[in-house]
């Protein structure tokens, strides 16, 4: 199914529920699966959170993850040294194309045994559950912090729990800390100071309740719909201050595009600013923060702003190459676009073209980054169901804050 955006010559307004963060929502299924008593207040609805959760429960010796990237990370970890478990996990046809080895050579550094199915060093992997005999893995942090996450945690159900030590620059430095900061909810003593990290046994937690902070990323769509609109104010629920989500960058980054934000009460506000003055050109390292990098890249290609992304290695091992993807489609529309290993150069465009069709490449993120451009211009969004991934209202929120979405 495709969805087709007609340019809006209104003003946007309206109040929307954002879905409790995948990240966190992903990392306390995981928990709850070690501990069980665990209470989940506004659980993330993504496809990805409930495919984790259906497969915990699956009595299946091969478990399918489909196209949940975090699933595959946390679960091989989780297969791995749960006693008497025999499974196979595997995932997509683009799943089984995302590289595991570092995390695989990691396990089996502390007794793990996980075999490659078909190609070395990718998906599926046949998982034999065994108790570990050592608690220190040394693991590359250039990478993916999902790997050191699904190290961390697991390891408190291990005798003894673990200890990390990490090689080279991180990447995505807040999802690990995000990590941190639910073990130490659900009372897991963790220390992490320079290149090591280390999370302590704890057999047994109190009963806890935890709510889950609503998605940031998915609150990313409406900082760009304020940006490239000549007016507009959401209000979106529930967020709070001192977020542990990176993508809370948002923020600070979009005041540069024209957007004031704060929260109020449980609520984020997004509105234009007053008497703004577009910049030519920003700059803006998101190593910290990759998953917003096509929302920018694409807000900054509708205002005419040239805009330099570094820090986005990690994309390229996204559900597509995300970097390739952003090339082929801003070219579509009429903009000129340079990549290289991790950045992208959008330079300025002053016209976008109209009526494009956005090929989305099973990618969540490439359907709902090019959507705001509906408040300048008709486009089209092929595969439009992709959203579900992360984000299943997402077309419906658009539809209640005044674009026109069309179902084709």
């Amino acid at each position: 199914m495709d969805v087709k955006l007609e340019k809006i010559n209104r003003d946007l307004e309206g109040e929307v529920f954002i879905s409790g963060s995948k990240s966190e929502s992903n990392r306390l299924i995981l928990l709850k699966a070690l501990y069980n008593n665990i209470d989940i207040k506004n659980l993330s609805n993504s496809e990805d959170s409930i495919q984790m959760m259906n497969v915990l429960k699956s009595s299946n010796k091969v478990l399918d993850i489909n196209h949940a990237g975090t699933a595959m990370r946390f679960l091989t970890s989780y297969y791995a040294f749960k006693p008497k478990s025999r499974i196979v996990l595997t995932g997509s046809k683009r799943m089984q194309e995302r590289p595991i080895s570092i995390l695989v050579d990691s396990l089996r550094q502390i007794g793990a045994s996980i075999d490659y199915v078909n190609k070395y060093g990718y998906p599926p992997l046949k998982i034999i559950g065994k108790k570990p005999h050592s608690k220190i893995v040394r693991i590359s942090s250039n990478i993916s912090s999902q790997y050191i996450s699904s190290l961390m945690l697991i390891a408190p159900k291990l005798t003894g729990g673990i200890e990390i030590n990490l090689n080279g620059e991180f990447a995505s430095l807040p999802y690990i800390k995000m990590t941190k900061s639910i073990l130490e909810k659900v009372n897991v003593k963790t220390e992490f100071k320079d290149k090591k990290i280390i999370v302590y046994a704890k057999e047994k937690i109190n009963d806890t309740s935890i709510k889950v902070e609503s998605d940031w990323s998915s609150a990313s769509y409406f900082f760009s719909l304020v940006a490239l609109s000549n007016k507009a104010n959401f209000r979106l629920t529930s967020f709070r201050n001192n977020s542990l989500q990176g993508d809370s960058c948002l923020m600070k980054i979009y005041r540069k595009l024209g957007v004031n934000s704060f929260i109020k009460g449980d609520k984020l506000v997004i509105e234009k600013l007053k008497n703004f003055i577009k910049p030519n050109f920003i700059k803006l390292n998101l190593i910290d923060s990759p998953d917003i990098a096509q929302t920018i890249a694409v807000t900054c290609l509708g205002l005419g702003v040239r805009c330099e992304l570094e820090g986005l290695h990690t994309l390229k091992i996204k559900e597509t190459d995300r970097l390739i993807a952003l090339k082929n489609e801003i070219k579509k529309l009429g903009g000129k676009v340079e990549i290289t290993e991790s950045n992208l150069l959008v330079y300025k465009t002053n016209k976008i073209n109209k009526n494009i069709n956005i090929s989305t490449y099973d990618d969540h993120r490439m359907a709902m980054s090019f959507a705001p451009l509906a408040t300048i211009t008709d486009i089209n969004i092929s595969d439009a169901e992709v959203v579900n991934k992360s984000y299943p209202n997402f077309w419906n929120d658009l539809k209640s804050v005044g674009i026109s979405v069309n179902m084709k």
